[in-house]
């Protein structure tokens, strides 16, 4: 952080025994927090996110008892989330990363490895047209709720205890509230005009809310104003080769790592691939691994590295596979596993990046490349 604290907790080493739970309870809640970069950003990899607790016996007594009243309060299983520090592996290359030792990595790769630029089009009308429909549908503004808390603090030699006695709500009375900058305001969230802005406030015939609750009211326009947007920006997205730009083959020196077992797939036919393990997130991706080494057809295959990001207008998006397949003549894939084929059950965020994968690839499609949503290797058949 660029004030110098360290908030990050990444181990906890029980040197001596600690008899309060209380303070047990704020030792963990430390660790399991995300993790922030030196720009203060919150880091969302798997990779990075673990906490390892090096336990005594009263600690991993107390650690048990806490994740079963998780369980018990909010029903999230710990089953494969807890994991033996020991059962460890480092993920690393079988053999140096040459042309002779690995030709169809080689060949892939310089047909997927051409980065892209995006631009966007779409049609302000539309946009104003769809936003307004959207915000007439959006809930009533109403006056913000107090709510007020009174607990009992009990000081003790083990900490503090709290007991929350009485919690009481209120709804704020009608008043004239000082009306911040709208336009400005909205405009921090959304990158459109003021006109547009106009227009789709005057279109909604909804802005005599801001005088109930202007936070509120704003929060939820800018709510609409940007599903709305995202979806024409993904829509509209428009991909082109940058002449010399490619994703380097250093990259996979990133990937050798130690991590769990629990997130590996053994790689049994190490000539159709590059490292002696292969990083998995779920079961799909572990039985499309499992498949892809017993496919005849499938010659080479391994998980794209975390570098390998395509730029769309809502974030980057690494694909997950890239696969050599050769019957009657060669195919080159880049696959993405997903427990459906059928988009509409997707997260929206997933099928809008998938929809951005297939226009990236989409522009190579001459050089081979073919970019598919699998849920297993068979679907490559299709």
């Amino acid at each position: 952080m660029r004030d110098g604290t360290i908030p990050n907790v990444f181990q906890i080493c029980t040197l001596n025994e600690s008899k309060s739970d209380l303070k047990k309870r704020q030792e963990i809640g430390r660790g399991l927090r995300l993790p922030v970069d030196s720009e203060g950003q919150r880091v969302s990899d798997k990779n990075i996110n673990i906490l390892t607790v090096i336990a005594n016996e009263t600690y991993e007594d107390f650690s048990k008892a806490l994740q079963a009243e998780i369980q018990a309060d909010t029903s999230v299983e710990f089953k494969d989330r807890i994991k033996n520090a020991r059962d460890k592996a480092t993920i690393k290359l079988s053999k140096e990363l040459t042309l002779e030792n690995y030709p169809l990595l080689f060949d892939i790769w310089e047909r997927i490895s051409r980065q892209t630029r995006y631009s966007v089009l779409y049609d302000t009308e539309d946009l104003i047209e769809r936003a307004v429909h959207l915000i007439k549908e959006m809930p009533t503004t109403k006056r913000p709720i107090l709510e007020s808390k009174k607990a009992h603090l009990k000081i003790t030699e083990e900490g503090i205890d709290t007991h929350l006695s009485v919690t009481h709500h209120k709804q704020v009375e009608a008043v004239r509230y000082l009306l911040p900058d709208v336009y400005g305001y909205i405009q921090n969230k959304v990158d459109i005009t003021r006109k547009t802005i106009y227009q789709i406030l005057i279109g909604s015939d909804r802005y005599e809310e801001l005088e109930i609750n202007p936070q509120m009211f704003l929060d939820s326009v800018i709510a609409c104003i940007r599903s709305v947007l995202t979806t024409l920006l993904v829509d509209g997205v428009l991909y082109e080769e940058i002449n010399g730009n490619r994703y380097e083959m250093t990259l996979f020196k990133f990937e050798e790592i130690e991590t769990y077992l629990s997130n590996l797939f053994p790689v049994t036919q190490q000539e159709k691939t590059l490292f002696n393990y292969v990083p998995i997130d779920s079961k799909i991706e572990s039985d499309f691994a499992r498949d892809c080494e017993a496919d005849e057809s499938i010659k080479f295959y391994f998980k794209l590295p975390r570098g390998f990001k395509i730029r769309t207008p809502i974030g980057n998006y690494v694909p997950d596979w890239a696969v050599v397949m050769e019957n009657d003549k060669r195919v080159y894939f880049v696959a993405e596993t997903k427990g459906s084929l059928d988009k509409q059950v997707l997260r929206e965020i997933e099928k809008m990046k998938i929809e951005c994968g297939e226009k990236h690839f989409a522009i190579f499609k001459s050089l081979g490349v073919e970019y598919k949503l699998v849920k297993e290797s068979r679907d490559l058949h299709a």
